[in-house]
């Protein structure tokens, strides 16, 4: 059984990722996609006989208790519903107190300050899920898999990733010390980081020559217009004979984010089926309109691409639109939703799990890629530049060719990959439109 793994958004990014706001994963914001659509049929307030032992337990201390200053109402259902939750068993449902949905509050509207990174947790044990782009954590070297041993001194063991986050965050121009143990090293080692303004930009692009490099950072309810903008701005640069597609260390988002983006290089199709706890299938289609459907693609992941980003991906895949290069990705395929508490606390908790279009499941197994790859860094998007060059210059010569009255066919064949791949409607039954 895959180890059990929870990741949440450290504050120090946007997110959106995850449980909107906290966590990593597709979810759907309050007041967004999804709410009623998953709504409890009934709600009661009507607890079973079995909570009364929370009250009995309550009366107990109040009474014989040693230390009654210790008896703070608030911090001990605070514990309570802590506990609650925990024994789901389930590392992407969980109580947030008032004081963590703030600052997730903080981060939506993009006013926070930290280091820039995802942190998560695997075999109890907090790790750096991924370093964002140009951001304090991955200019002091963190890398995807980097173990937090210690937060300014004081021992992660124990630790939750909630109270993490509150250790990590703060101002701008304050420094946090975080010890580090990395696979292959003997030793940990101390990383100094200086907290700095988090700013919430999702999409990063440049031309190589005719290749256009694009990398998504995360999904937010921004990253459509951003991603539509800097594809007009690539065209209007001149042609385009590719897109890298680059979604490595992005820790995921928005559901809503990546059925976005995801349209701009479909024209047909489902993006993701989502499947709850009565087994109801609902599936999100492509959005018709994309600017960039039939343009050559290879999209880069690794072991930091997870959830909405696997929502993209798989998709592409599975539809023959795109070839997957780099490393398998993380594998996170369940959907949180976040519930408001009366304390100012918030509840999140899984209410669904996805699919691919052709029905592969993701949670706990990933996204193996068409091309695997040990590059990283700018190597892979070198590689993946000098393919669709490639590419390029193999159906240019077979154009050549079908207008000299030869090898008609090999060009359709070509192309049929290259620019116009065929969608795959023979999915499940979810398939619509």
């Amino acid at each position: 059984m895959p180890a059990k793994r929870a990741i949440f958004i450290l504050a120090l990014v946007i997110l959106l990722l995850g449980s909107s706001v906290a966590g990593i994963g597709c979810t759907f914001v309050p007041g967004e996609l999804g709410t009623d659509l998953f709504a409890p049929e009934k709600e009661t307030s009507d607890l079973p006989p079995d909570f009364d032992i929370l009250s009995d337990i309550w009366k107990i201390l109040s009474k014989s208790y040693v230390d009654k200053d210790k008896l703070d109402a608030r911090v001990l259902s605070e514990g309570a519903a802590r506990g609650m939750m925990e024994a789901l068993d389930d590392p992407y449902s969980m109580y947030v107190n008032p004081d963590m949905y703030e600052l997730e509050i903080s981060s939506l509207k993009g006013e926070f300050e930290g280091i820039g990174a995802i942190v998560g947790m695997r075999d109890k044990q907090l790790e750096i899920v991924s370093p964002l782009a140009g951001y304090p954590a991955e200019q002091a070297g963190l890398k995807a898999g980097d173990k937090i041993l210690e937060i300014n001194g004081e021992t992660t063991e124990g630790m939750t990733v909630s109270e993490a986050a509150l250790k990590i965050r703060g101002p701008a121009g304050t420094e946090v010390k975080l010890l580090i143990i990395r696979e292959g090293n003997d030793e940990p080692f101390e990383v100094s980081i200086v907290r700095r303004k988090i700013v919430d930009k999702s999409v990063y692009s440049e031309r190589k020559d005719n290749i256009g490099y694009i990398r998504l950072t995360l999904f937010s309810q921004k990253t459509d217009a951003e991603l539509i903008s800097a594809l007009k701005f690539m065209f209007d640069e001149g042609k385009v004979d590719g897109i890298v597609l680059d979604v490595r260390n992005n820790g995921g988002g928005l559901l809503d984010a990546s059925i976005q983006v995801a349209s701009q290089f479909l024209s047909e199709g489902i993006v993701v089926d989502v499947v709850d706890g009565n087994e109801k299938h609902t599936p999100y289609n492509v959005r018709q309109g994309g600017l960039a459907t039939d343009i050559p693609l290879i999209v880069l992941v690794n072991n930091g691409s997870a959830s909405a980003s696997e929502v993209l991906a798989g998709a592409l895949q599975d539809y023959g639109r795109a070839k997957l290069a780099g490393q398998k990705t993380y594998g996170k395929g369940s959907v949180q939703i976040i519930n408001n508490l009366k304390d100012g606390g918030a509840l999140h908790f899984t209410i669904a799990r996805w699919y691919t279009p052709k029905g592969r499941p993701i949670n706990g197994v990933g996204l193996e890629p068409d091309f695997p790859l040990e590059l990283e860094g700018d190597e892979l998007v070198d590689w993946a530049v000098d393919y669709l060059k490639e590419q390029a210059a193999r159906a240019q010569s077979l154009q050549v060719a079908s207008l000299n009255g030869s090898g008609f066919d090999n060009v359709f064949s070509a192309w049929g990959y290259i620019r116009n791949p065929a969608i795959d409607t023979g999915c499940r039954v979810q398939c619509s439109g």
